[in-house]
C-alpha cells in the first residue's frame, strides 16, 4: 500500500478512513501523539517513541486501549503492508467518543495510525529560520494535539522561505521551535534547553545528547537566550525525522558557521546511529 491508516481496529489507504464525528478530537483536540520515522522496514527507536507515547498519555489521565507491547507490535506490522519501508510512522490516541462535554468520556481512548512515504534529512544542507514568541500553554512537554500556535508559527515561516520557526518565552528565553528542538553550541559545548514542562523531551534532543557523551563534548542543558541564539558558533535544530540539520541563517541574518569540525563531529555520529539502527 502506498499509505495506511488505522481506527480502532479497521485498516484503510488514509484517504478512505473515516472517523466518528463525535471522536474527542473533533470537539476539543483531545488527545496525544507520538511519531518517527521508518527505514527498510525497521521503525527507529520505537522503544523511546512508544514509552514517551504512554506517559503523554498518562499524564493527561487517558485510557490506552492496548499495551505497549501490542502497540509496537502492530505498527510493525503496518509498515509490512507498505510498498516502501521508508516511512513517516503517526499514531495517536484520544480520549473516546461521546456527545461533547468538557468532562472526560470514560472508558479507554481510541487508536488512530497513519503511515506514510518519507525519507530522512542527514543535515547535509543548512536551512533558514525565523523567530516567534512562544504563546502556547506550559504542558509542552505533553505532546498533545493542541497544535494550532504551532501551525501558524509554521505557516509563517513558510511564507518567509524558512523551514522552520524558534519560539521564545518573555526575557527572550528560547525554547525549542515548531516541530523541532533547538540547541547551540557554546564554548565548544552542546547546550540545550532543559526538559522542563517548555519543551517536549524529543527522541533526537536524547540521542544527540547521548552522541555528544560519546564524543567527549560537554552538555549543558539550561536555559539560554534568543542573545545567546545568535551569538552560538553553531546551531542544531533536531527531529526524529531529521536528527541534525545544522542552521545557516535566523530572520535573514546570518548565524552559526563558526565551529564546523564539532558540528560535523555530531551529526555523522548521530546519522551514522539511525543509519546502521535500520539497516
Amino acid at each position: 500500500m502506498k499509505t495506511l491508516g488505522y481506527y480502532n481496529g479497521k485498516y484503510d489507504e488514509i484517504e478512505n478512513m473515516v472517523i466518528p464525528m463525535n471522536d474527542r478530537c473533533c470537539w476539543f483536540g483531545d488527545g496525544v501523539y507520538d511519531a518517527g520515522p521508518a527505514r527498510n522496514y525497521k521503525i527507529f527507536a520505537v522503544d523511546e517513541h512508544i514509552d514517551r507515547f504512554f506517559n503523554s498519555a498518562a499524564l493527561l489521565d487517558i485510557q490506552m486501549p492496548v499495551t505497549k507491547e501490542e502497540l509496537k507490535d502492530l505498527l510493525q506490522e503496518m509498515v509490512q503492508k507498505m510498498d516502501t519501508g521508508d516511512l513517516f510512522v503517526y499514531y495517536q490516541v484520544t480520549r473516546g467518543t461521546g456527545m461533547r462535554n468538557h468532562v472526560y468520556t470514560e472508558g479507554p481512548g481510541n487508536l488512530w495510525i497513519t503511515l506514510k512515504p518519507s525519507g530522512i534529512d542527514e543535515g547535509l544542507e543548512p536551512i533558514r529560520l525565523i523567530t516567534t514568541e512562544d504563546t502556547r500553554f506550559f504542558h509542552c512537554n505533553i505532546k498533545t494535539l493542541n497544535l494550532i500556535p504551532s501551525c501558524v508559527a509554521s505557516e509563517r515561516a513558510r511564507k518567509a522561505g524558512a523551514q522552520e520557526s524558534v519560539f521564545y518565552r518573555p526575557g527572550g528565553r528560547v525554547t525549542e521551535c515548531a516541530h523541532s528542538n533547538i540547541h547551540i553550541i557554546r564554548d565548544g559545548k552542546f547546550v540545550t534547553a532543559p526538559a522542563d514542562n517548555l519543551i517536549l523531551p524529543g527522541i533526537a534532543r536524547a540521542h544527540l545528547i547521548k552522541a555528544c557523551k560519546k564524543l567527549g563534548i560537554a552538555v549543558n542543558e539550561t536555559p539560554y537566550t534568543l542573545d545567546d541564539l545568535f551569538q552560538a558558533e553553531e546551531i542544531i535544530v533536531s527531529s526524529s525525522s531529521n536528527p541534525c540539520l545544522p542552521v545557516k541563517e535566523i530572520d535573514g541574518k546570518a548565524v552559526g558557521g563558526r565551529n564546523p569540525e564539532i558540528l560535523e563531529k555530531i551529526r555523522k555520529e548521530v546519522v551514522t546511529e539511525l543509519l546502521e539502527a535500520t539497516n
